[in-house]
């Protein structure tokens, strides 16, 4: 299997995942399922356009998957790493690293989204 090949499902818990749906929008993700009880968002996937995505929840929701996670981190491979990063930050996003030319090859940045969690956006594809 190859770097491109592989498909990568991120799980994260949130404080409120109604309010990161629309974040998670701005910067390019599309629902795929959501499901909602009495507690808000019990279990979520939503598509990452360049393959994988990720799976969430509200921290409240019982599930013991997302029970005692805490802040997360993720790297994103984007065909328009700057495009993306420009649409976090527009969207409530918090810049921890400027967009920059990386010296290992790429351009990358993060930031912190609404909720503390860090993102960092790059079209540098690790092999």
């Amino acid at each position: 299997m190859t770097a491109s090949e592989v498909r990568l499902w991120h799980t994260m818990a949130f404080d409120d995942s109604e309010a990161m749906t629309a974040w998670l929008t701005a910067i390019g993700f599309t629902e795929h399922a959501t499901y909602r009880d009495e507690r808000g968002v019990a279990h979520a996937e939503w598509l990452w356009p360049g393959g994988g995505g990720i799976m969430f929840g509200d921290r409240t929701s019982g599930t013991g998957v997302l029970e005692g996670t805490g802040p997360a981190a993720a790297y994103l491979v984007c065909e328009h790493p700057d495009a993306v990063f420009d649409a976090a930050v527009a969207a409530g996003a918090t810049v921890q690293r400027p967009m920059v030319d990386q010296e290992y090859g790429g351009r990358g940045g993060s930031v912190l989204d609404p909720e503390g969690n860090h993102w960092s956006f790059g079209d540098y594809q690790p092999s």
